[in-house]
């Protein structure tokens, strides 16, 4: 059976346009064309905004920090098993340099939901930069809290500003108790 110039057009045309379609997908699901990074950042400046609104003491940690880790909302949920997840923006200047999603497991005793913020004040050149250059970064107990699991201000003293990262976690809604940072993990994403 011999083919047409009619025939090998309509093929050609469809192995191109199927070619575009599988490009166009894939670029869709890396993040190309969305609105995702505007969205993050938008709740960033809101989560910001009321920070500094409700604790004005974290105005000065932000103007001494190297950069920070902005986490809007994060969403913690468990009955038995749990966890928590959330997307947010690292800023360095003032500016939006990366990125970053966080996922926390825990087990044990603890039922309940609840959505808070919180965000990570790099007061080191160093701390930013390992943080930065690791493929996953987890936040452990050496974190110093400037704002408790109740919002509550606590003192940043001449030591407190000495730790390489703090912490302010702030803005809870919902019934769970204890929102600690300890074991969330951080990774750079596109959005």
């Amino acid at each position: 059976m011999s083919s047409t110039p009619t025939s090998r057009m309509t093929r050609r045309g469809f192995t191109l346009a199927a070619l575009a379609g599988v490009t166009l997908a894939a670029g869709c699901g890396n993040g190309v064309g969305n609105s995702n990074a505007a969205k993050i950042d938008a709740r960033v400046d809101a989560t910001l905004s009321q920070m500094y609104t409700m604790f004005p003491n974290t105005r000065d940690l932000a103007e001494k920090s190297t950069g920070m880790l902005v986490m809007p909302l994060m969403t913690r949920a468990g009955f038995g098993l749990g966890g928590a997840f959330g997307r947010g923006a690292l800023r360095v200047n003032g500016a939006t340099v990366d990125y970053y999603s966080s996922v926390k497991g825990s087990a044990g005793f603890q039922i309940g939901a609840q959505q808070y913020a919180h965000v990570l004040f790099f007061m080191t050149d160093d701390a930013l930069a390992s943080f930065r250059h690791s493929s996953g970064w987890a936040a452990g107990a050496d974190l110093v809290y400037v704002l408790n699991d109740r919002g509550e201000s606590m003192a940043a003293d001449t030591n407190t500003l000495r730790s390489p990262i703090l912490a302010a976690v702030f803005g809870q809604a919902g019934v769970f108790a204890g929102a600690s940072l300890e074991g969330a993990k951080y990774t750079r994403i596109i959005p």
